[in-house]
């Protein structure tokens, strides 16, 4: 048995309806601020479920795929009924197929979902099922069904899909054990956020220029991965089994939608999934083997190639293998960066350097761009302007953990030792570890020479932190 709450924050795609196209003024109106939870109140709680996530799983850290996917997250936002547009995307270091929707905004992927989908519009289509739950805040609804049917108990369910992130059998058990009597209400609560979600997250992909069939196709996909592949259960399957008389309905949904208009060829997807699979490769040699196969007439397995050389220390013949990439996709961005990352890695790092200084003023405002113009810049001992790199991206992307963890080992290198503890306190709080982010503070208070501005920045996120930490405690 499960709640629906369980269902929502593990968001598998589920209970599929046929239904006529629905139009921006036929959407429902649901939990409006004046009911059990406002819009703020999820806002704070998504924020600090965030914090234990980051604080318990580990996060992905390769720029190019989280701009990717957060790039296409907000494209998809555009066209969707969110209310509060304050998100934030969590892309979890796991290759098991999942994402997840939690209150307040935050989108959780792992990166297998990239590796269970064929292309872009299958991907989107997740995300727009994802923020369909958000935008009709299903949290605030079972919120006030679970308080007449049974309590939420917020640590079990957070641990549940902690849990699933690498063992979806484990973590919908303890999803399961998380959860009191009652359920049968709950159940039946889902489903209709489930028919929901698919019918308003079709119409969204529709709005930002997908084909509404990629939903059906992606539901599909899982089911064979699961059937044929002998893996176990993706967790949508595992929330809310995906059968053919559902599939039927997605396709009879997409069939009612208008096709999209004629997108040119772009390689975004196919390159971001080659790094995923390079990435997760339990046998590298094998993979380039495999893709050795193909390379001579696909230019996304000759990339996919040279990321495999480059992750087996190979330098000579990855250049080899980009050199030998054809001109209409060499000069994509991505390829110019696994350049300065072969060249980084094989110790050519005033080449690396050079590459990435046209790059940054091609690409001012690209986060991977100026995330790797720092790691050139740290390579060539240039570790104050670094720091200033970072110390800007720290401001545009303040929830990406990973530059602040970036920032404070630069600072470090710097000799600035206030920039140190101050990059740890915001990875600490980021990562919900409160009492570590106190220390910091308490140690960056003993500095020498501290300006009265410092220390009255320090004390008052003493006292934010301080804050926190209670709002962690008392969601638990």
């Amino acid at each position: 048995m499960r709640t629906g709450l369980s269902c929502y924050l593990l968001a598998g795609i589920l209970a599929l309806n046929p239904v006529t196209p629905v139009q921006a003024d036929d959407l429902p109106v649901i939990a409006s601020s004046s009911g059990t939870i406002s819009l703020e109140q999820e806002f704070q709680l998504g924020r600090t479920w965030a914090r234990l996530l980051r604080g318990r799983a580990p996060e992905y850290g390769d720029p190019l795929i989280v701009n990717y996917i957060d790039s296409l997250l907000w494209q998809i936002a555009a066209s969707s009924q969110l209310q509060d547009h304050r998100l934030e995307l969590i892309v979890l270091d796991s290759p098991v197929l999942n994402a997840f929707a939690v209150p307040g905004g935050v989108v959780g992927i792992n990166a297998g979902l990239l590796l269970g989908a064929k292309d872009e519009e299958e991907l989107a289509s997740v995300i727009a099922h994802e923020l369909a739950h958000l935008s009709q805040r299903h949290y605030a609804q079972q919120l006030e069904e679970s308080r007449r049917n049974t309590p939420l108990m917020l640590a079990g369910i957070l641990a549940s899909i902690l849990v699933a992130s690498a063992d979806a059998q484990a973590g919908m058990a303890g999803i399961t054990s998380s959860m009191a009597a009652g359920q049968q209400a709950g159940i039946n609560f889902t489903r209709r956020n489930e028919q929901e979600a698919d019918r308003i997250g079709m119409l969204n992909l529709v709005n930002a220029g997908y084909d509404p069939h990629a939903m059906p196709r992606m539901f599909s996909r899982i089911q064979r991965s699961s059937r044929f592949l002998g893996q176990k259960p993706p967790e949508f399957l595992l929330t809310h089994p995906v059968t053919e008389s559902r599939i039927a309905d997605a396709e009879n949904r997409a069939s009612q939608l208008p096709s999209p208009a004629f997108k040119p060829q772009r390689y975004d997807f196919q390159l971001i999934k080659k790094r995923v699979e390079v990435h997760y490769a339990s046998d590298l040699r094998q993979l380039i083997k495999t893709y050795q196969e193909s390379a001579s007439g696909n230019p996304i397995s000759r990339y996919g190639l040279a990321l495999a050389l480059l992750q087996n220390r190979d330098y000579k013949q990855a250049q080899q293998a980009l050199d030998g990439l054809p001109d209409t996709i060499g000069q994509h961005l991505y390829i110019r960066l696994s350049y300065a990352e072969l060249e980084l890695a094989a110790g050519e790092q005033e080449k690396a350097l050079q590459r990435l200084e046209l790059l940054n003023k091609l690409y001012p405002d690209s986060y991977p761009v100026r995330q790797l113009y720092a790691k050139a810049l740290r390579a060539n001992n240039q570790f104050k302007k670094s720091a200033r790199i970072l110390t800007d991206l720290s401001q545009k992307y303040p929830t990406n953990s990973y530059i602040w963890y970036e920032l404070a080992e630069t600072q470090g290198l710097a000799g600035n030792t206030l920039g140190v503890h101050e990059a740890r306190i915001e990875y600490f709080l980021l990562t919900g570890a409160t009492d570590k982010a106190l220390r910091q503070i308490d140690f960056a208070l003993r500095e020498n020479e501290l300006t009265s501005s410092d220390i009255a920045r320090l004390e008052q996120r003493k006292k934010e932190a301080e804050a926190i930490r209670d709002q962690i405690k008392n969601s638990l």
